[in-house]
């Protein structure tokens, strides 16, 4: 009686080599997809963005795994996608052009304080967005920053108008080591 359960599901329904071939082609569509698709969305900036994703993923669960249900099939299937990526990471890392083709350039989203709006309309990104992902990251108004690139990867790097608490208080202890050694090196002398 237990055997009919085992064998459903571990029974491939389909050949190894489609289950093989069919995460390759759906790996090499949503990689040409997105990169048409922009940086946006991979940020995940907004709610319908992340629905988009999640859509994708379901819409093409079946393109990958055919009418197999199996656990074989799946395990099959994800060990493919898993390796094919690992396979291009590697590839790409040492083929710098081919990787900027594939992941595209950042975009400076502003530039010396200022707004580039046309950037901002070229990869679908609002002002309003712009500004929530600056609270995000510590920025009270965009006013603060002075530099922001929307990276290949879809993360948004801020850059501010003035350092950081931190690094004045790093710069203030500098400037009286040195102070203090060379009254140090006076006293030596």
């Amino acid at each position: 009686m237990q055997m009919p359960l085992f064998h459903d599901m571990f029974y491939l329904g389909l050949p190894v080599v489609e289950k093989i071939l069919r995460p390759i082609f759906v790996y090499a569509f949503l990689i040409g997809a997105l990169r048409l698709a922009g940086k946006r969305e991979l940020a995940q900036l907004n709610p319908l963005d992340l629905v988009v994703l999640l859509t994708i993923s379901n819409t093409v669960q079946n393109a990958i795994i055919g009418e197999d249900n199996s656990v074989t099939g799946g395990m099959i299937g994800a060990a493919t996608l898993l390796i094919v990526n690992h396979w291009v990471v590697r590839y790409l890392y040492s083929h710098e052009r081919l990787d900027q083709i594939i992941e595209g350039a950042p975009a400076v989203l502003i530039e010396n304080g200022a707004v580039q709006i046309d950037c901002l309309a070229r990869e679908l990104i609002s002002q309003s967005e712009l500004e929530a992902a600056a609270h995000k990251q510590g920025f009270s108004n965009l006013d603060d920053v002075d530099r922001a690139v929307l990276e290949p990867g879809g993360g948004i790097t801020f850059v501010s108008k003035t350092p950081a608490p931190d690094t004045v208080r790093h710069d203030e202890i500098i400037q009286r080591l040195d102070r203090l050694m060379a009254k140090v090196e006076a006293l030596r002398a």
